[in-house]
């Protein structure tokens, strides 16, 4: 799903590596609202379908960006999110996408990460999640959360393994040119950002 300021890369360097799963897996771009929206860095993408109109799901990402700073005001919103997480077999998040998912109350109790460089703010807004620090990207039963940007990437290969196996995520990092950094404890930005 996407929100007016979302992260390019959060939203479609995951998608490109579902993609790859030619003929296995459906993507939609769900919004709030039916029309075209604008990314952070100003491109807008086409919205398939309003998030009141989306049946059920099997994975939800969530991206970050500087919309989320607007976002975990808007409550309509907040309650779409909480229905759509309702419906969805797997919960994800990119960078900041987590401060949605923890306004909405689904991350109490839950492991989760976010962007290093946005990391309090982003704690600010689920005081009941049990945030972790340094990780690349976090699991906790169906909720996978990822740190900033193209850790997006890492989570969704992890997720993939999950949902299929190892194999084919190895195949679809060696197709995407991609160096899959699969140990989801490791996260190189997380002391740098921490000063």
């Amino acid at each position: 799903m996407i929100f007016p300021g979302f992260e390019l890369l959060d939203v479609f360097g995951p998608l490109e590596l579902f993609g790859m799963l030619r003929g296995r897996v459906s993507i939609s771009i769900v919004a709030e609202h039916a029309d075209a929206v604008a990314s952070s860095q100003g491109p807008r993408t086409v919205v398939d379908l309003p998030m009141a109109e989306v049946a059920a799901l099997d994975v939800l990402l969530v991206p970050g960006g500087w919309g989320t700073r607007r976002e975990v005001q808007n409550e309509h919103f907040l309650q779409l999110l909480l229905g759509l997480a309702g419906k969805a077999r797997f919960v994800t998040s990119v960078c900041t996408g987590s401060a949605l998912l923890a306004r909405t109350g689904v991350l109490d109790g839950k492991k989760a990460t976010s962007n290093k460089r946005a990391f309090g703010w982003v704690v600010s807004q689920g005081p009941n999640v049990n945030w972790v620090r340094e990780a690349r990207w976090v699991e906790d039963g169906v909720y996978f959360t990822s740190s900033g940007v193209s850790a997006g990437m890492d989570m969704t290969l992890g997720l993939i393994q999950r949902i299929f196996d190892r194999a084919t995520s190895q195949e679809i990092a060696r197709w995407a040119e991609y160096t899959w950094h699969e140990d989801s404890s490791i996260d190189p930005f997380a002391a740098p950002a921490t000063g």
